[in-house]
């Protein structure tokens, strides 16, 4: 794939799939503008413009100021795994949930939209999760956030069709990230979280930054509004 001549937009590209994406892009030519809180030595060895930013304080001030006129494509990758009873859980970790997964998303794709619409084609990635579309147990925050942002996935695809935009969602399963570490710090919770995937393993980060750079490309240029499960066959195999 060459992204020569692109500028794409990271939120959230420090480590795991966010930075798995990044080295795919820059390593096809892509521009990359990257905002988070930390700016990792592997994601300041890419050469990315990076913007200090805060997904659950979503002050787009500085973001915009950084934006160039014109966007390509624009991916939102903070994520959470709070996994608890659901008598356990508060209305405040609810809330929190929603914060960070679908108003961060919304506060930043709102001020990177007017740059998207500059393209001749843009592509939007949201990151949702295979418990959205599948139940899981102690998973119920999270699939609450994740289920409005693949509405918002929907929705907002039918918006930008108008203006080139295309839209879509990836759900990944249990993968293995810094996110997912306290789930997978012993061998045998590996070879068990392996286990409950129909091909017999958990994902790697770039297996989703691989449908990611998909998504982004002009491969892609007839998919939009879809929830792309990539997940070992989780969601839907048995």
């Amino acid at each position: 794939m060459d992204f020569s001549g692109q500028t794409f937009l990271l939120i959230g590209a420090s480590t795991g799939i966010g930075l798995a994406t990044a080295r795919r892009l820059a390593a096809n030519g892509a521009t990359l503008i990257t905002a988070s809180r930390t700016l990792t030595k592997e994601l300041e060895a890419l050469g990315a413009t990076h913007i200090p930013f805060d997904a659950t304080k979503p002050d787009t001030t500085a973001l915009l100021a950084a934006l160039p006129d014109v966007l390509h494509g624009f991916v939102y990758l903070p994520g959470s795994i709070k996994l608890r009873p659901f008598e356990r859980l508060t209305l405040a970790d609810f809330s929190a949930e929603f914060e960070l997964n679908v108003l961060g998303a919304v506060a930043t794709l709102q001020a990177a939209f007017p740059r998207l619409k500059r393209a001749d084609s843009a592509s939007v990635v949201l990151i949702s999760t295979v418990a959205a579309g599948t139940g899981l147990t102690f998973h119920t925050s999270i699939a609450a956030a994740k289920g409005a942002l693949e509405g918002l996935t929907r929705a907002l695809a039918a918006e930008g069709a108008q203006h080139g935009i295309r839209v879509n969602c990836v759900a990944p399963s249990l993968t293995n990230t810094p996110l997912a570490a306290t789930l997978l710090n012993t061998p045998e919770k590996v070879e068990a979280g392996g286990k409950r995937h129909p091909l017999g393993r958990i994902g790697q980060p770039d297996d989703v930054a691989a449908m990611i750079e998909f998504l982004l490309s002009k491969e892609s240029s007839f998919i939009t509004g879809q929830v792309i499960g990539v997940d070992g066959g989780m969601g839907k195999v048995k």
